[in-house]
């Protein structure tokens, strides 16, 4: 059961790793092919409880609260993305000579499996950006008139999009380095790793595992290999891939593009990789506009007259990788410009919640890591910023020093903020920071409060946390629902 295709699931004892978002649709799949399943958990809670008991009604044997015994006559590990390589589970996986899948593995191999003709994927990666450009992928190539959705971390899960009674053209797939790290065999049309920083680190155990898991995403791709020109990491991973012949490194950039790139001149989006005769010619696919009448918002100033929130670069970036990756896919120039339009962002990414006495209030709750929250602070002049919650092992000196002068004010919130603060009385000790000693849910609130005390008409208060949410919340969307109510309450 190692690299090749399993065809015969009948009577396969298989144990699935984690109750989660993925465990749970993986151990019904399995069992509906005929394998025997067991689930294990680290926890035994009141919702794993609830889940065990739907997957027992099904005959699938659940083990809850030991999650690092391997089940006797087990062949095969599907996992949850999210449990660490160095588990006991694993070791003694390893010690037997029991190989180990991701549900992003296990997708990859049940595709096809009814004789149709598997979909395609067009694979995104990086430290940030992944569901924006995923959301605006799936956009230009819906505008193409393809059969597409937007899977992996988001939207339809790959499972349900490889087994589904739909029936897909071609797939765009958000994948994280957990995934990868757990999907030996994933083989992308084209792929595209958005940007490297340091993030997840206390899982991988080092920024080289980190980037390592990242590039394999571009293992095996057929016709490019889509990196961020301001990113040599990024660049590297592409140069270490084993690539199929004829795939080409593709690059994107906000500066003007050169041959096998795609950037920008004059606020339009060029394109100069995927065009007859690179050396003369370029072809114009959108303007930088055409992004931001979904992406910017508008909101009044003080004297009541819209004032348009130009397009962050972030977000330019990330319409160049989807881009890239439609292009290679062989769509013509308007459905990129169509799809950019028709595109929506995500909730709780630079989301707009309302002005109150002339200072702007921003949601970017899913800023959960210092790359994601200095591209959140970079796009305004003015700041008071709220931060804090778990590091995962984060530093922010960086973040700090390159933030300090657009600094009015810091609120800091949750369980790592004394590493925030220490990096700020560093980096901007001219800042006023307020440290509020809470991690209870109704931090937001005060954190809120303290904002507006601290903020002046034209300020945005800036919801860019630059920590993951579990310390205080369920997840970032929670995070981003208390702000919202905390900002309400305010206009009330």
């Amino acid at each position: 059961m190692g690299s090749g295709q399993v065809t015969d699931w009948q009577g396969k004892n298989v144990t699935v790793a984690g109750l989660g978002v993925s465990g749970v649709p993986a151990a019904r799949v399995l069992n509906g092919l005929g394998a025997k399943v067991t689930v294990v958990n680290d926890g035994d809670d009141e919702r794993a409880r609830a889940q065990a008991a739907e997957l027992e009604a099904l005959g699938v044997a659940v083990r809850l609260g030991d999650g690092d015994t391997l089940p006797d006559g087990t062949e095969l590990i599907v996992t949850a993305p999210g449990w660490k390589p160095d588990k006991p589970l694993f070791h003694a996986a390893e010690r037997a000579g029991v190989p180990v899948w991701g549900d992003v593995e296990l997708a990859w191999r049940l595709r096809g499996r009814d004789g149709r003709e598997a979909a395609p994927w067009l694979a995104v990666t990086g430290t940030n950006g992944k569901t924006t450009t995923v959301q605006m992928l799936a956009s230009i190539l819906r505008a193409a008139g393809l059969r597409t959705a937007a899977v992996g971390n988001i939207g339809v899960s790959l499972l349900d999009a490889v087994l589904g009674e739909e029936r897909y053209d071609v797939l765009a797939v958000e994948l994280s380095s957990y995934q990868l790290h757990w999907a030996p065999s994933l083989r992308a049309h084209s792929a595209a790793v958005l940007n490297l920083a340091p993030d997840h680190l206390d899982w991988h155990g080092s920024m080289e595992a980190y980037a390592a898991d990242k590039g394999r995403v571009y293992e095996g791709n057929r016709v490019a290999c889509v990196y961020n020109a301001a990113d040599r990491a990024t660049e590297d991973l592409v140069r270490a891939a084993d690539v199929e012949e004829g795939c080409r490194a593709v690059g994107f950039t906000l500066g003007t593009p050169g041959l096998s790139q795609l950037g920008v001149v004059d606020g339009i989006l060029v394109d100069r990789a995927f065009v007859e005769d690179r050396q003369h010619n370029a072809q114009e696919l959108a303007e930088v506009s055409d992004i931001g009448s979904s992406v910017a918002h508008h909101h009044p100033s003080e004297e009541g007259a819209s004032r348009p929130r130009s397009v962050a670069p972030h977000n330019i970036a990330n319409a160049l990788a989807a881009a890239a990756l439609a292009r290679a896919y062989g769509v013509p120039a308007k459905a990129v410009r169509d799809g950019l339009r028709a595109f929506t962002p995500d909730a709780h990414r630079i989301a707009h919640v309302a002005d109150v006495d002339g200072v702007a209030y921003v949601d970017d709750s899913k800023a959960t890591n210092t790359h994601a929250a200095e591209a959140s602070l970079a796009a305004y002049e003015s700041i008071v910023w709220i931060a804090g919650g778990l590091a995962k092992g984060a530093t922010f000196d960086e973040l700090a020093a390159g933030a300090a002068k657009r600094l009015r004010g810091v609120v800091l919130i949750g369980a790592d903020r004394a590493l925030i603060r220490d990096a700020l009385a560093r980096h901007a000790p001219e800042v006023p920071v307020v440290d509020l000693d809470r991690t209870d849910t109704g931090a937001m609130l005060q954190a809120v409060q303290e904002a507006r005390r601290l903020a002046r008409p034209g300020d945005t208060v800036l919801l860019a946390p630059a920590c993951a949410s579990m310390d205080m919340f369920a997840n970032y969307n929670r995070r981003g629902e208390a702000f919202a109510r905390a900002v309400a309450e305010l206009g009330a």
